[in-house]
């Protein structure tokens, strides 16, 4: 024990060293209990109370962190995040906390996701089959008691009363609800099947409240009962933003019970505005109507006339057609005597006589001019082939050859220009002007 007359700490000393015990020996930690004594001041921090049935502990839930946070209220059971401190000024032991969450909610909705994916991979959401509107006769699967079945059937009398509407009752919450939701979707398809029922669709509603009210709609078994229903189901499970499997399984999802009745029918009221506004103008178009038959009547009647008055124009109108068409003969008629006056004439000028007499005179001329040009042609003729063949001659090897020279041929025929192209001993063709010689080489020269 410390001595007496040891100097004594301070106050705010002893709460100093105890703050930093309790930071440095606890750090962050997770707490659960149920709040109470919940305070909301203007510097926008929270401190409540945590308690279970045997002890409570104080917390701050400092401005920076609960404006990420949802709402809190009295009652609630949280989960808590925090560290364990003393506020020195009183030497209150705290929590600080960093983040709540509603208690027991992360296991459910971990496996809610779970079920989510499998059913999602089986193909349990993939029902969209429309619902007949409005339908003929409503199996609505709900709590008796509960306000969703008020609020549903307090809109539908309000839209549409003239829909039956059968309550098959179920448990809405623990563990035989998910059990009792699937046989009477069971019932009401045999009762669909049965003469008089006359079942069409199904809703299946609750109302509001936590993850763990609403956990009977997200069993697998249920989910898969919606989807092998051959009734369409809607459901309408919560409020707008709870959301479970049996939403996903169902044909159509309503956000509140009251959703799921205003879109199953149309509103009564509408439907009687809307057959007011087709009456009025229904009665606008058949006034227009037979007010433009009426029109059309008196034009009809201004246009009728009497048949004697209609005959005398047509027999006025025929005497003209006969004038014009006696005209138009007379005109036709004249036109082709002077067409016809017209051939003759050209005929007369092309007498077949007169064209032969020209021809023979043609003829006889013609004749003649060939008699005297043919002396002079063939005379023509005979000079120029007399001058052609003394050009041939001046050109022609065989005069050069007259004139003692000679051309010499190796056995091939090769013209020889050079002595260079023979040998000695080799026998040579020489083509003379008259006749032709075979020689022997005997030497060559160079010149």
């Amino acid at each position: 024990m410390p001595d007496a007359t040891d100097a004594a700490l301070s106050v705010s000393e002893l709460n100093r060293r105890a703050r930093q015990m309790l930071e440095r020996g606890f750090g962050e930690c997770w707490v659960e209990g149920e709040i109470s004594s919940l305070a909301r001041p203007a510097s926008g921090h929270v401190y409540f109370t945590l308690k279970d049935d045997r002890a409570q502990v104080k917390c701050a839930l400092f401005r920076n962190r609960a404006r990420f946070t949802p709402a809190l209220n009295n009652g609630d059971q949280v989960r808590l995040r925090g560290k364990v401190s003393l506020f020195e000024p009183r030497g209150d032991y705290q929590l600080i906390v960093e983040a709540v969450q509603p208690a027991g909610q992360g296991a459910l909705l971990a496996a809610f996701e779970r079920l989510k994916r499998q059913l999602a991979g089986e193909g349990v959401f993939a029902n969209q089959r429309p619902l007949p509107y409005p339908p003929r006769h409503l199996a609505v699967i709900s709590s008796p008691t509960g306000a969703a079945i008020r609020d549903v059937l307090a809109v539908l009398a309000a839209r549409w009363p003239a829909l039956p509407v059968t309550l098959l009752p179920v448990a809405v919450q623990g563990r035989e609800a998910a059990p009792a939701i699937i046989r009477a979707i069971a019932i009401a398809n045999r009762l669909a099947e049965s003469p008089g029922s006359g079942f069409d669709a199904i809703l299946v509603t609750r109302g509001g409240g936590s993850l763990e009210d609403l956990w009977a709609f997200n069993d697998e078994h249920l989910a898969r009962a919606i989807f092998h229903s051959r009734l369409p189901v809607m459901a309408a499970v919560g409020h707008e933003v709870d959301v479970t499997l049996a939403d996903f399984a169902a044909d159509v999802r309503a956000p509140t019970p009251s959703a799921a009745a205003e879109q199953l029918v149309p509103d009564q009221r509408d439907r009687r505005r809307r057959l007011s506004e087709l009456r009025q103008r229904l009665a606008n178009a058949q006034q227009g109507r037979l007010e433009a038959e009426a029109q059309r009547l008196d034009h009809l009647r201004a246009r009728l006339r009497h048949p004697g008055e209609r005959l005398a124009q047509q027999r006025q109108r025929l005497g003209q057609l006969e004038g014009r068409l006696h005209r138009a003969l007379e005109q036709r008629l004249t036109g082709e005597r002077r067409h016809l006056d017209h051939l003759r004439s050209r005929l007369a000028g092309a007498d077949p006589d007169r064209h032969l007499a020209q021809a023979r005179r043609r003829l006889d001329a013609l004749d003649e001019r060939l008699h005297a040009a043919m002396p002079r042609q063939i005379e023509q003729r005979r000079a120029n082939l007399a001058a052609l063949v003394r050009e041939l001659q001046a050109v022609s090897p065989l005069a050069v050859l007259g004139r003692g020279y000679a051309i010499l041929e190796n056995a091939d025929g090769t013209v020889i220009k050079r002595a260079g192209d023979t040998r000695p001993g080799e026998t040579l063709k020489a083509r003379l002007g008259e006749g032709r010689l075979s020689v022997e080489v005997k030497r060559r020269y160079k010149r």
